[in-house]
């Protein structure tokens, strides 16, 4: 038992150092992470305690705690760490704080001033230092560092809110008072290099290809404003603070990540991190084999890039609907328009319409708006049945070309057209301006989708499905649009006389939108014998969407060729259809 003539305390600087992101490091390389950090320890971290004064208190699997008599020492200490950790594949975030604790018999320390430290810590940017008040007003003027005011911070299980500042030195402390660059008018990202995790400088340069063909790729969307090569490896083997990237390079995102080769396979990570609050936005793992290293090098750069723009998009959309419709510039309006046009009912299809028109007449020469707004007008008829497919072709066309006219490498234009040219059945027409936007962008979903929709219904079914699964590929997290995708596979399957398969894909529409994909089911079931299931998808059809079974059924929708739509009609009427 311990008395109290046995606890003492005393006024301590306590530093608290870990590792950033050590769960996920030791499941990509337990044993690598492991031998660096028992590295760290004996190369870095003991070193600057003797040279600093230090006192260890403890270690942890992925940092430590020292404590200082001095908090300037204890200060330069963490600065010295981080200097010399910035050359290494991982990353430090450093906590510092003075105060009361408490020492036990056998030098162990207490209380809320180790506490606050590990607190701190945890706040820290990758790479950065983070200092309570009390520690800042004690070595302000005495250090050649700036100190940058982060404010009052409510830490967890703490009852009052500790002031704190991040330490900036050098370069870093005058990129940190100059003021923010201006952001663009559209989401602006850079590519930072990722970090080689392998211990083989030989993988550096395959680590540095990586980065710069993502660069590259996604230099080819025009919604995006990219960063320069020559910028982003600025940055190269430094520790860095996203929120400073964010500030230096007048950025919204920033993409990072890590390769690592072992024997015949190579692991790569990527995080899309907002650099405003240093929130992770995306985060994705490939593993590959290494057969031929190239290959595998343009097929993430491809995944990655693809990947990107959509999960952009997907955050542009929620701050464009976080603002009133009429503080919107006409990007937003865009922006709010994609979102109602990516959800499903008349009326969110009505809300787009609306908004792509706001966005032109704020800015006539945006093209993208009339894309969007052609697009609407065509799922008007096609998706919603709300007036003749006629009517929408004859308003969507002209809307579609204008935005070709603003901009002839908008390859969403050039997808819209195809649409246009698609429902009446123009299926030369349509291939054209599928295979054009393919041009413009190889890696772009949705014209793979257009090329292979029109493939399958113009008679080329078998290379349509192939299209289709590059698109799903591609675009993987779009649950709208695989669902269109897994329709038009169905209708493939089924036109191939696959009815299996074509049941399959079927029921992958049905789950979550029975208004698209019961008649294709109940045809496949009809044709595979299996008329009980095919007689109860049959009248699900009809009772979900009857204005749809009367246009694709009792009628002929345009873009069916006269004999596929009997072949449905076969199928259809041995499920027990009686028309």
């Amino acid at each position: 038992m311990v008395t109290k003539a046995q606890i003492q305390r005393r006024l301590a600087a306590i530093l608290a150092a870990d590792v950033v992101g050590y769960s996920a490091m030791m499941e990509r390389a337990e044993e690598a992470t492991y031998a660096e950090i028992g590295r760290l320890k004996g190369e870095v971290f003991e070193p600057a305690l003797t040279q600093f004064q230090g006192r260890l208190i403890k270690t942890t699997g992925d940092g430590i705690f020292a404590e200082f008599a001095s908090p300037v020492l204890a200060v330069r200490c963490a600065k010295d760490i981080q200097d010399k950790v910035a050359n290494r594949p991982i990353q430090l975030r450093i906590g510092i704080n003075l105060g009361d604790v408490i020492v036990d018999e056998h030098g162990d320390v207490f209380g809320d001033g180790i506490n606050i430290a590990a607190r701190l810590e945890g706040l820290a940017a990758p790479g950065g230092i983070l200092i309570s008040g009390k520690v800042q007003s004690e070595v302000e003027g005495k250090l050649d560092f700036r100190f940058e005011d982060r404010g009052e911070q409510q830490l967890k299980n703490m009852s009052k809110p500790v002031r704190a500042f991040a330490v900036r030195s050098g370069a870093e402390a005058d990129a940190a008072i100059r003021p923010a660059l201006v952001l663009p008018d559209k989401p602006s990202i850079a590519v930072l290099p990722f970090q080689n995790m392998s211990g083989d400088p030989e993988q550096e340069y395959f680590a540095d290809g990586v980065v710069e063909d993502i660069i590259t790729a996604l230099s080819r969307f025009k919604s995006l404003f990219v960063i320069a090569r020559n910028s982003s490896f600025t940055y190269k083997g430094r520790a860095v603070d996203i929120k400073l990237v964010g500030r230096e390079l007048g950025v919204r995102y920033v993409l990072e990540g890590s390769v690592r080769r072992s024997g015949n396979r190579v692991r790569i990570t990527a995080q899309l991190i907002d650099a405003a609050t240093g929130n992770h936005l995306w985060a994705e793992r490939y593993d590959r084999d290494v057969a031929d290293i190239f290959a595998v090098q343009d097929e993430i750069t491809g995944v990655v890039a693809v990947a990107i723009e959509p999960a952009i998009a997907q955050m542009e959309q929620w701050r464009a609907v976080r603002k009133s419709p009429e503080s919107l510039s006409s990007w937003e309006a865009y922006q709010r328009g994609l979102w109602h046009s990516n959800r499903i009912g008349k009326a969110e299809n009505n809300a787009a319409k609306s908004f792509f028109q706001h966005a032109i007449d704020l800015d006539p020469g945006f093209a993208p708006s009339y894309a969007g707004l052609a697009y609407a007008t065509l799922a008007e008829a096609w998706l919603y049945q709300a007036r003749s497919m006629s009517d929408a072709f004859e308003e969507a066309l002209p809307v579609a070309q204008k935005a070709i006219s603003l901009d002839p490498m908008d390859a969403l234009a050039h997808c819209c057209v195809c649409s246009t040219r698609f429902v009446r059945g123009d299926y030369d027409g349509a291939l054209i301006e599928a295979r054009q936007a393919l041009i413009i962008n190889p890696n772009y979903a949705i014209a793979h989708e257009s090329l292979g929709s029109t493939l399958v219904f113009s008679g080329r079914p078998r290379e349509g499905i192939e299209s289709l699964r590059v698109a799903m590929r591609l675009d993987p997290r779009n649950l709208r649009r695989q669902q269109h995708r897994w329709l038009h596979i169905s209708i493939g399957h089924y036109f191939l006389g696959e009815y299996d398969a074509s049941i399959e894909a079927a029921r992958e529409v049905v789950r979550s939108h029975p208004e698209l994909g019961t008649r294709s089911l109940a045809a496949a079931l009809g044709q595979a014998g299996r008329f009980d299931e095919a007689k109860q998808a049959l009248q699900n059809s009809i009772a979900v969407a009857p204005k749809s079974f009367e246009m694709y059924v009792r009628q002929r929708a345009p873009w069916f060729r006269p004999e596929d739509h009997q072949h449905i009609l076969e199928g259809l009427r041995k499920a027990g259809w009686d028309g």
